[in-house]
């Protein structure tokens, strides 16, 4: 029997359809932290993100349990959209526009996997994520999500254009400046990462 880690997902997914429930734990665990940690950043408030992250398995679950999964090889941006679907939805009810923000909580950076070897490193890559992330606050919105998509979320361009309604130009001239009004913040500030 294969090792669940070593498999595709669309394997894990025919294995999931076929009865196999420790396959959509293991695909599930594979983007756990990549879907939570974006609907977070959208959202701002952990136990709102935790319900949505339960919403999106939900509708997972029952879009695979119905024969409806059509994104052969596409599991994480098809998940994706679906939490960003529901973060939207969200808004919609609340009858609010989304604030993409980065949070004050140190758990989005896990996900970053950095190497810590000291105590010392630790404290300044605090800091550093610290200070990122005050930036990222005060970008414009629509340069915040993509830098979210794109760095949190590990998206690729087209597919932060087709979850955002825009074109991959648009995406990437987003990205662009919202890096460069980033590189201005630093040069302000004097920041050094």
């Amino acid at each position: 029997m294969k090792c669940l880690n070593t498999l595709s997902d669309q394997q894990l997914i025919h294995l999931y359809v076929d009865g196999d429930s420790d396959a959509l734990a293991t695909i599930i665990m594979r983007y756990k932290d990549k879907i939570f940690t974006s609907i977070y950043l959208l959202v701002k408030d952990r136990y709102l993100a935790e319900d949505i992250f339960q919403d999106v398995f939900i509708r997972v679950i029952d879009t695979l349990k119905g024969g409806r999964y059509t994104d052969e090889g596409k599991f994480l941006p098809w998940a994706m959209r679906i939490a960003h679907n529901m973060c939207v939805d969200h808004f919609r009810k609340v009858k609010r526009s989304p604030t993409i923000k980065t949070s004050d909580d140190r758990d989005i950076f896990e996900v970053l996997n950095f190497f810590e070897p000291g105590a010392d490193q630790r404290m300044m890559a605090g800091q550093s994520h610290d200070r990122v992330k005050q930036m990222v606050d005060l970008l414009p919105e629509d340069q915040r999500e993509v830098i979210i998509l794109r760095h949190y979320a590990d998206l690729s361009f087209k597919e932060i254009a087709d979850l955002t309604h825009c074109s991959i130009n648009t995406a990437l001239g987003r990205m662009r400046y919202g890096l460069i009004n980033l590189r201005k913040m630093m040069t302000e500030r004097q920041i050094a990462l």
